[in-house]
């Protein structure tokens, strides 16, 4: 297969075509009006939503004791324990959203690429993909490979009841970065220098990752969840034109798998103040701010199109609490002039976070009332 060939061997022509159910709790009422999805629809919800990124796993000791001698990537696959993962921080924090447990790797591993997440370093490939044969090497997610994803969804939302659940995805240029570079990076210059150095091979990997990313992200939502977040943990590496020319084409295509659904969708990534316009312009109903960008001034450079989801610092969740308390009341003040604002961190929670921190903080979200 030529580099040309495998970028256009879309897996998406692939994917049965499909709706959400009228079972799905979207469509059936249940999630409908819940103040996360009133927010992302850029309603006046009853209360204030919040929920936090990485909040089910390692701050929660229920999420220790779970986990004991099973392996990051199978706890992801056994679809009983990725619910009671997914579910606890709702039980314990009251939180507004569950967000899938699982991790952006999962694709990967359940295409049958060599993958695993090293303790104390992240993902790491078998064998990197750096060339055009390399990439045409790729096998394809199949479908039927998703079903413990299904499943898991399915046994989640079960339980939540009226509580969304988030499905979420890698964005391509991330996922595309640690299979370039076999494991995580500080600057991502291996994919950074194929955009430009061999652009061919950069976008046939890219639209594998892409349609990789668009079809977990669409077995989540078609099973159940109610939102979709596209995370690009490393866009912030890019400056902005890399970003429109080379990346953004493949987070839309990621996109294009879900959007026919009509459950609202998410993006965020860490460092990408710069980014903002251009990751709304793939095609998102919110955008996620990290901690670097007052939640005014994204609201203000995005011209007060979408609503915003963010900005705790996670730095914050250690400090006195009158401290917290006055940083989260200024996110709250900074964010009161976007669409619609979802309370959430500037990034995920930090493993040695104590859980009454968090449940303490959704205990002040919600007790402030809503304008």
């Amino acid at each position: 297969m030529t580099t040309s060939s495998a970028a256009s061997n879309s897996t998406a022509t692939t994917v049965p075509a499909g709706t959400l159910s009228a079972s799905h709790p979207l469509m059936d009422g249940r999630t409908a009006d819940s103040a996360l999805i009133t927010a992302y629809r850029g309603g006046k919800p009853s209360r204030r939503p919040v929920w936090f990124m990485r909040q089910a796993g390692r701050s929660l000791p229920e999420y220790l004791k779970v986990r004991e001698g099973v392996a990051m990537l199978d706890s992801c696959l056994r679809p009983e324990l990725a619910s009671e993962i997914t579910l606890q921080p709702v039980r314990r924090h009251d939180v507004d959203a569950a967000i899938f447990f699982s991790d952006i790797v999962i694709p990967l591993k359940l295409a049958g690429v060599g993958v695993d997440i090293v303790p104390g370093v992240g993902p790491v490939l078998d064998k990197p993909v750096r060339t055009a044969a390399d990439v045409a090497a790729l096998p394809q997610l199949t479908w039927e490979a998703l079903e413990p994803i299904r499943e898991a969804v399915r046994l989640t939302v079960a339980e939540l009841g009226k509580t969304p659940l988030i499905g979420f995805a890698g964005a391509p240029f991330t996922l595309a970065a640690y299979m370039v570079e076999g494991k995580p990076s500080r600057d991502h210059l291996g994919p950074r220098t194929m955009m430009h150095a061999d652009t061919d091979t950069w976008t046939a990997l890219a639209n594998w990752a892409a349609d990789a990313s668009g079809m977990f992200l669409r077995a989540q939502l078609e099973a159940g969840a109610s939102a979709g977040q596209l995370f690009d943990s490393w866009a912030g590496s890019l400056g902005l034109a890399d970003y429109s020319k080379y990346v953004a084409p493949a987070s839309a295509r990621a996109l294009d798998h879900v959007r026919h659904l009509g459950a609202p969708l998410v993006h965020f990534g860490t460092g990408t103040s710069e980014l903002l316009v251009a990751m709304r312009d793939v095609g998102v109903d919110v955008m996620g701010v990290d901690y670097r960008l007052p939640l005014d001034e994204a609201n203000r450079r995005l011209g007060g199109t979408v609503p915003l989801q963010g900005n705790i610092d996670p730095a914050l969740l250690s400090a006195p609490w009158a401290v917290l308390e006055a940083h989260v009341r200024g996110v709250i003040a900074a964010g009161a002039g976007a669409p619609g604002h979802v309370l959430n961190l500037g990034h995920g929670v930090p493993p040695e976070t104590d859980p009454t921190v968090l449940t303490r903080i959704v205990e002040l979200i919600h007790s402030i009332p809503t304008e």
